[in-house]
């Protein structure tokens, strides 16, 4: 029977772990914290639990506009929102336990390092140490929330999104710093509860990896909602006055003081410290190098999610670590990396599929684009909620669909739309001419595919 390791029980490392044991191996993994890892613990899920009761409080905030008298105050009670937050997450690390015991997959409680390519040895908190043989090792370690000097974090007034999910009071105003996914996901929460929010970021546009149209609508969103976006705008200095007093020096030579910093510039990856010298596994700014089948320079050594580089996804995680483990047994399994739909859980969300079309122009191709807003949806009218556009870009040559971008409400489940037709060589003139439920926000989808021939009905 074939012995694997992980490190790390992310949803790169549990999936992958899984994967494994269904397919015979004898399985271990090696968790330094909870089950679950950053995305469980400390981010896809706390983060989208907490933006479901924002969500709550703006229906019930509009609710008159949709015929319904609330009467009373309306108010965030966040203690609750952050005590529910936590039980969900509670109850989806007993999930993942109860996995590991239904596929008789040994958990093991410490940090994991690599002792040799065929040997990890194990820390515990309380400093004794043990080994633990592998056929087959596989590193999912994740990644953190990134920290620079210049920011002086004290976990109370200039924080990480870590700190922010533990956090049981309203700011008056607070400053983030980055409009990523984080960014605008902890805008778009404290923006529901009350707080003034300004966000500052150093690149030319809001979601800098997002096509330049969404950023654009996202940024006339939230200028409705009273959020404010500086871009092309660096902090120079940040310094914390006093208690919930912080001021923030900017490249224009503005002073901004707000309540609370919170700083969202990326992650940093867990490639430290984990052995990967001593095996040989070569890596790259931090980076561990990896082939299509999630191999390091060491054959029987793999690595997935974060700590690999690219996307920093949980779902593209989920898929190396499937990848890994089918490969661990003897396979060649191999991702299209072409085709990976990326999503913004902000109000309203951004969900996208392929290149932008400043990425297809650096590619070399010649597209023709399609739009559609979602004012002109039945669905999207009936629902009160009508900013928002769908985006399509097809290749001129082919008709086939090279990017899909979506912000509006529920994009994240109409994306994978998208994806499917991609990955399925679907063109633009296919997509369009299938037939779609009316109403539906994923009309959308089929009028801007339209469009991208300049046949949309309803624009």
């Amino acid at each position: 029977m074939t012995n694997v390791t992980v490190i790390g029980s992310g949803p790169g490392g549990y999936v992958a772990a899984i994967k494994a044991a269904q397919l015979g191996a004898n399985v271990t993994v090696i968790e330094k914290d909870s089950v679950g890892g950053t995305c469980l613990n400390r981010g896809c899920i706390p983060t989208k639990a907490i933006l479901a009761s924002a969500d709550t409080l703006l229906k019930a905030k509009e609710a008159a506009a949709m015929g319904i008298i609330i009467t009373g105050e309306i108010k965030a009670d966040v203690p609750k929102i952050i005590e529910r937050k936590d039980k969900i997450v509670s109850n989806l690390i007993k999930g993942i336990e109860f996995l590991f015991k239904k596929n008789k997959i040994k958990l093991v409680n410490g940090m994991g390092s690599i002792k040799s390519p065929t040997e990890v040895s194990v820390k515990s908190a309380s400093g004794e140490e043990k080994t633990v043989k592998a056929d087959m090792i596989i590193l999912a370690t994740g990644s953190e929330a990134a920290r620079i000097p210049i920011f002086p974090f004290d976990g109370r007034n200039v924080i990480t999104s870590t700190e922010a999910l533990k956090m049981t009071e309203i700011p008056q105003n607070i400053l983030i710093v980055g409009a990523g996914a984080i960014g605008v996901e902890f805008a778009s929460y404290y923006n529901a509860l009350g707080s003034t929010v300004t966000i500052v970021e150093m690149l030319p546009q809001p979601v800098p990896t997002e096509d330049p149209d969404i950023a654009a609508e996202l940024i006339r969103e939230y200028k409705k909602r009273g959020i404010k976006i500086l871009t092309g705008v660096k902090i120079e200095k940040v310094e914390i006055a006093s208690e919930r007093s912080i001021n923030a020096t900017l490249s224009t030579g503005e002073t901004l003081n707000s309540n609370l910093v919170l700083v969202s510039i990326g992650r940093a990856l867990n490639s430290s410290g984990i052995g990967l010298e001593t095996a040989g596994v070569k890596t790259e700014r931090g980076k561990i190098l990896i082939d299509k089948h999630m191999r390091t320079s060491i054959p029987n050594i793999f690595a997935i999610g974060d700590v690999a580089g690219g996307m920093l996804l949980a779902h593209k995680a989920s898929f190396e670590g499937i990848a890994a483990a089918e490969n661990c047994m003897g396979a060649e399994s191999a991702i299209n990396y072409d085709v990976i739909p990326r999503c913004m859980f902000s109000e309203p969300e951004i969900a996208s599929v392929g290149l932008t079309e400043p990425q297809c122009k650096d590619k070399g191709f010649e597209v023709n684009t399609g739009k559609f807003s979602f004012r002109a949806l039945g669905k999207a009218q009936a629902m009160g909620k009508l900013g928002g556009l769908v985006k399509i870009i097809a290749d001129k040559k082919t008709d086939k669909i090279l990017g899909v971008h979506i912000i509006g409400s529920h994009t994240a489940d109409i994306v994978h739309e998208g994806a499917v037709a991609m990955q399925a060589g679907v063109t633009a003139k296919q997509l369009a001419q299938t037939i779609h439920v009316h109403p539906t926000l994923s009309e959308a989808v089929m009028e801007a595919a339209h469009g991208v021939h300049g046949e949309t009905i309803h624009g």
